[in-house]
C-alpha cells in the first residue's frame, strides 16, 4: 500500500490548512491527531475526520498505524517531539522554524540519519510553483547585486499583548517573535536561492516580553548583498526584489509569490508567474510523500543543510539583538 498515514501535533488553523491541502495529495492519508488535551484531540478529530487520537506522544510513537507525522506545535517543542518520534521510526515534517537554534536542529538531523527516517522543514515557499519559476529565470537577470524580501504582518494577537495579555505568538518560552515566527520566509527562499552569507548585521526591536515585535538584517555576500525586513506589529505592501545588472525581478510576496515578473534594463517586462492550481501547502506534502515513497531521506529544496544554514543565521540575528530564549540554555 502506497498509502502515507499520517498523524498530526498541533491544533491551530495552520494544522487544518495543511491537512486540506495534503488531502489533495493521492497518497495522503489521515491516520490521526494528537493534542494534550482529551477534548482538544476530540473536537480536532471530529473537524478533520481523523479515525484516531492521541493524548500521549509515546502512545503515538509507537503506534504501527502511523508512518509520518506533521508537526505544528509551538517551536520551542519541535525539536524534542521529532527527535522521539524519528528515534521510533517515524518520518517527521516539521512546521518552520525546524527548532528554536542550531544545537536543536543538529540533534534532529542527528536522529533523521541515525534512523533512516524522513525529516523535512515544512517551508512551503520554496516548493511553490512559482518560486521554481524564480530559479530558472535567475540566470536573466544578469549579474545579481541585490535581494530584498519583506514579510511584515501586524498581527492579531499584537492587539491583546498592548492590553497586557502575552500570547504564545509574542512569548520568549515558545522561541517565538516576529524573526522566527515570519522572518524565516525571507530568509530560507534566500539560503536556497544564494547559500550562506559571509556576515550579516542584524537589528531588531525588542518588545517588554522579551520577544522581537519587528528587525531589519542585511547579509553581506560576495559580490551582492540581501537586505530583509520583517515585523508583526506593522503591516508591509512592498514586493520582493531580485536586482540584477541586466534586469530586476519583481515577486509579489515572498512567503507565497503568485506574481513574478522580470523588468529588463532596455524597459522590456516579462511575465514568468506559471499556475498554481492547488492551495499553498499542497507542495511540501507532495514533496515529503514522494520522498518517503522513493526511499529518499531529505529533500533537495528543503535540505537538512538549508534548514541548519537558515537557523544558525537566524540565531546569529538574535544574538546580535538581544533576542534569548529558553531554549538557548
Amino acid at each position: 500500500d502506497s498509502m502515507i498515514r499520517f498523524a498530526t501535533i498541533g491544533t491551530n488553523w495552520i494544522t487544518e490548512a495543511f491537512i486540506e491541502a495534503a488531502r489533495e495529495v493521492e497518497d495522503f492519508a489521515l491516520a490521526a491527531v494528537y493534542s494534550r488535551t482529551e477534548e482538544k484531540a476530540r473536537e480536532f478529530a471530529q473537524k478533520t475526520g481523523a479515525a484516531r487520537t492521541f493524548t500521549d506522544l509515546e502512545e503515538l510513537a509507537k503506534s504501527n498505524e502511523i508512518d509520518a507525522v506533521y508537526i505544528a506545535s509551538p517551536n520551542s517543542l519541535h525539536a524534542e517531539q521529532a527527535v522521539f518520534l524519528m528515534n521510533h521510526g517515524k518520518h517527521v515534517l516539521c512546521e518552520k522554524p525546524l527548532a528554536s537554534n542550531e544545537k536543536e536542529v543538529k540533534a534532529m538531523i542527528g536522529a533523521a540519519r541515525r534512523n533512516g527516517v524522513v525529516l523535512m522543514e515544512a517551508m512551503k515557499t520554496t516548493l511553490l510553483p512559482n518560486f521554481q519559476a524564480i530559479r530558472q529565470h535567475l540566470h536573466k537577470l544578469g549579474k545579481i547585486r541585490r535581494y530584498f524580501a519583506s514579510y511584515c504582518q501586524y498581527s492579531s494577537r499584537y492587539d491583546a499583548y498592548k492590553q497586557g495579555t502575552v500570547l504564545n505568538a509574542f512569548n520568549p518560552a515558545f522561541s517565538n517573535g516576529a524573526l522566527m515566527d515570519i522572518g524565516v520566509y525571507c530568509i530560507y527562499p534566500m539560503v536556497v536561492l544564494f547559500g550562506k552569507p559571509n556576515r550579516l548585521q542584524a537589528s531588531s526591536l525588542k518588545l517588554e516580553s522579551g520577544v522581537d515585535g519587528e528587525g531589519t538584517i542585511i547579509f553581506t555576500y560576495e559580490d551582492m548583498d540581501a537586505v530583509v525586513m520583517y515585523s508583526k506589529i506593522t503591516n508591509s505592501y512592498l514586493p520582493a526584489e531580485i536586482q540584477g545588472e541586466d534586469g530586476s525581478m519583481l515577486i509579489d510576496a515572498i512567503h507565497t509569490p503568485t506574481k513574478v515578473e522580470i523588468r529588463y534594463r532596455d524597459g522590456r517586462v516579462e511575465d514568468i508567474t506559471v499556475p498554481q492550481e492547488k492551495p499553498p501547502m499542497y507542495y511540501e506534502a507532495k514533496e515529503f510523500i514522494e520522498l518517503i515513497q522513493n526511499g529518499k531521506r531529505e529533500s533537495e529544496v528543503n535540505s537538512h543543510e538549508h534548514s541548519l544554514l537558515t537557523i544558525a543565521l537566524m540565531e546569529e540575528a538574535r544574538k546580535q539583538t538581544g533576542i534569548v530564549f529558553p531554549a538557548d540554555q
